[in-house]
């Protein structure tokens, strides 16, 4: 990959301090294309409540035609407390929902790793947590909050009922994308989750893995059950290496992986299609509390900015080598607040600062 070729990325800060994690995510992302040249050009746009503020819409087309024409989006968290009275539709995180449908992101991947310097982050004990290495296929666009609701009675007599649908081709798609990065890891291993005894969704989500799994050579898929899969995530993380499970399930359990590695400031995600561009964004609210001051943890961002090159540019050393750097600083004792309990912390900044000291 040489420099003659522009490669947009499309930058929307978000609110909160999405405006100020992001931006140390475009300062790694910069250095890392100066590195390798990889002909990087960063275009921000207007999103989430700063988009409402602007324009009276979450996310307006300016915006989409923006993402439209990039090969990467980079997310910031949207919403707080200011928007909070308005109607549903009108709110800042509808913009997340509409990125997700316009570009077809089907796959949500959320890695959790538990890094060596950090172990006492981990609410598990340490030869539990230690080595965990793994990775979250959510499917997104299908399943229980998508499928058809009703509510009838009144007062005491009131019923509701969800619907959870799922055809085999949304499942095909889903599992065939984590048996594809499944094969690009050191164990080529995936674990497809669902409720099999119980579900006629999930009878079909088996077999349709099933099926996908024995089509993907190199690569082991087994299943599991979700209560399961949520005992083992506690009691043994290092066992997984890719698990792969429908809408709700995913929801669940990639934020019990995150209580695995111990802080949200650390989780990066990724949204993909089966065409660029993919969405990037850190797991992590807009934190209105500590908005502004100086001193949100910038690693989460930085660390979407290493799966953007990854899965958004297939450009894997360069995505190695921010990891490589958050882990170096990591180990020379560089801590955030949410991360450095009595010890001395680094504002925002001064953590990118100290990423960018060890990037080689």
């Amino acid at each position: 990959m040489g420099a003659g070729r522009a490669r947009r990325i499309a930058v929307m800060p978000g609110d909160g301090i999405g405006r100020e994690v992001i931006a140390e995510a475009v300062r790694v992302l910069s250095a890392v294309d100066r590195r390798y040249e990889l002909g990087l050009e960063f275009e921000e746009g207007l999103v989430g409540g700063a988009a409402i503020d602007a324009t009276g819409h979450p996310i307006p087309e300016q915006t989409l035609a923006l993402c439209r024409r990039s090969e990467a989006i980079l997310l910031g968290a949207c919403g707080g407390p200011k928007w909070d009275a308005l109607p549903r539709e009108r709110r800042p995180e509808q913009a997340l929902f509409t990125l997700r449908k316009t570009f077809g992101l089907y796959a949500n991947l959320r890695p959790a790793t538990v890094s060596s310097p950090l172990l006492t982050a981990s609410p598990l004990r340490r030869e539990v947590a230690e080595g965990t290495d793994l990775l979250i296929v959510r499917e997104l666009t299908g399943g229980l909050y998508f499928g058809a609701q009703s509510r009838t009675g009144r007062g005491q007599e009131t019923a509701a009922v969800d619907t959870l649908p799922y055809s085999a081709a949304e499942i095909r798609r889903v599992v065939r994308k984590a048996c594809e990065i499944a094969r690009g890891r050191p164990r080529h291993k995936v674990t497809s989750v669902d409720k099999a005894n119980v579900l006629e969704t999930s009878r079909l989500w088996r077999e349709v893995a099933t099926e996908v799994g024995r089509e993907t050579p190199g690569v082991t898929l087994d299943h599991m059950l979700v209560d399961n899969c949520a005992l083992q995530l506690v009691t043994n993380p290092r066992q997984f290496d890719v698990i792969v499970t429908d809408n709700m399930f995913g929801d669940i359990l990639s934020d019990e992986a995150a209580g695995v590695i111990g802080s949200l400031g650390l989780m990066p995600s990724a949204s993909l299609g089966e065409q660029p561009p993919g969405l990037f964004e850190p797991v992590h609210g807009t934190a209105p509390d500590i908005a502004g001051k100086g001193i949100a943890n910038p690693l989460a961002a930085i660390l979407t900015g290493a799966l953007l090159l990854r899965y958004g540019l297939d450009h894997e050393p360069a995505a190695a080598a921010i990891e490589a750097a958050v882990h170096r600083a990591l180990q020379d004792g560089c801590r955030t607040a949410d991360l450095a309990g009595k010890g001395p912390a680094l504002g925002t900044a001064a953590m990118a600062d100290a990423v960018l000291a060890r990037l080689h």
